[in-house]
């Protein structure tokens, strides 16, 4: 659950303020594809939370998140929120565009948007680099997606990317 302001609640500022994170601090500028790309997957899974709460409101409890979360992830009429969040992740990560994301690229990424530490970093990359090539394949982060929203391991390289709700 993303709760950035720590009141117990998600809701649309929550994403804006992750938002801000990955414009600023992977200096994405605004006609940049990946700018839009990671605006727009968050403003359709914001969205389609909403449209899976129960009842509908502005602001979801972690049990609330949990529950439109499960129930968004198995719903694929309107978004795929498993793909497109991978794609979209994945694409502002892989800052040098060669359809893989280095080490550095990741560790860059989790310390300076997610505000993860660097061991932490190192660990669930190798988790996630499922062929030890030292890079990160979009199809094995897609996995990890998939692993988050499917699994309920807790070690599962999704779970550890993404965090465990």
């Amino acid at each position: 659950m993303r709760d950035a302001d720590k009141d117990g609640y998600v809701d649309w500022s929550d994403y804006q303020e992750l938002l801000d994170r990955y414009f600023s601090t992977l200096d994405l500028g605004k006609n940049d594809p990946r700018a839009g790309g990671i605006h727009a997957f968050y403003q359709m899974y914001w969205q389609e939370l909403l449209r899976h709460a129960q009842p509908s409101r502005q602001r979801l409890s972690k049990d609330e998140f949990v529950e439109a979360n499960r129930r968004a992830s198995i719903d694929t009429s309107r978004l795929n929120i498993i793909a497109g969040c991978g794609h979209a992740i994945f694409d502002c990560m892989d800052l040098d565009d060669d359809n893989e994301v280095s080490k550095e690229e990741f560790e860059n990424f989790l310390k300076t948007v997610w505000d993860t530490s660097q061991p932490d970093a190192t660990e669930i990359f190798h988790k996630i680099d499922l062929d030890d090539d030292n890079s990160i394949s979009r199809q094995e982060f897609i996995r990890a997606a998939h692993e988050f929203f499917y699994s309920n391991d807790r070690n599962s390289p999704g779970s550890l990317f993404f965090g465990y709700v």
